[in-house]
């Protein structure tokens, strides 16, 4: 397993959602996340980004125990609505995983599901987090499809075309990934470190470690009716990964 495991953190939505018993991982109350931030601050917890969670895994830096990077799939606007001003008054930096196909546009892929559909934050919204300096940026694909079912040019597509939009759209590197449902297999962890990514992230719950590999980054999903103690719980012991690297 290695030494010196560290969590990233994953959420989707943040905002005021009534009760659910279906798709919890992709919602977190405001309030719930607010008391989640403030615990971390409490208990000076170490919130650092993507890069420093990548050379810890690869043994450049050693980050002690109580670190933690928060991550966000998708780039909903109830991140900059919610999220956001609570990072921002706490002085907590936070990656959120773009779609180079819906900026600005409705999460249409939710009607699978019989959901409603929510809307994603426009370019100018990302530009002002970008010029907060508290908010990196990464790719989440183009149309949030999943990878290891895609043809080989299907999912091509979805990793080198979104580096190459975003980096346009944005006149920035971006250097991390993250699979868009925790899909991929081998041949698109080629394709993402051929394309130019320095990381990727997954679904797969646990801690990183070193030697942890850097294209299937483990992370943990903070759900809607997580308590405090349960967040705490999965902050500090869950940290056996639970599916193995391919």
């Amino acid at each position: 397993m290695g030494i010196g495991g560290v969590s990233i953190l994953m959420y989707h939505q943040v905002g005021d959602f009534a009760p659910m018993k279906s798709h919890r991982s992709t919602y977190c109350h405001y309030k719930s996340f607010s008391r989640q931030m403030h615990l971390l601050k409490a208990l000076r917890f170490r919130v650092v980004d993507m890069d420093a969670i990548l050379d810890h895994a690869k043994g450049k830096r050693r980050l002690p125990k109580r670190t933690v990077c928060l991550t966000f799939d998708d780039g909903y606007e109830n991140f900059y609505q919610y999220a956001f001003p609570v990072l921002k008054r706490l002085g907590l930096c936070s990656t959120v995983f773009l779609l180079a196909g819906y900026i600005g546009k409705d999460s249409t892929w939710f009607r699978e599901d019989g959901r409603d559909t929510p809307p994603l934050m426009t370019q100018e919204r990302v530009n002002i987090l970008m010029e907060s300096g508290l908010v990196t940026f990464g790719s989440h694909g183009v149309y949030h499809k999943r990878l290891g079912d895609l043809p080989e040019d299907a999912a091509h597509f979805e990793v080198f075309h979104s580096k190459k939009t975003l980096e346009a759209m944005f006149k920035r590197e971006f250097k991390h990934f993250c699979y868009p449902y925790g899909s991929y297999n081998r041949a698109v962890m080629k394709m993402v470190r051929e394309a130019g990514y320095h990381s990727a992230v997954s679904c797969a719950r646990g801690a990183v470690w070193l030697g942890s590999h850097p294209y299937q980054l483990p992370r943990k999903a903070i759900s809607y009716g997580d308590s405090l103690i349960g967040f705490l719980w999965k902050l500090l012991f869950k940290n056996r990964r639970k599916h193995p690297e391919l």
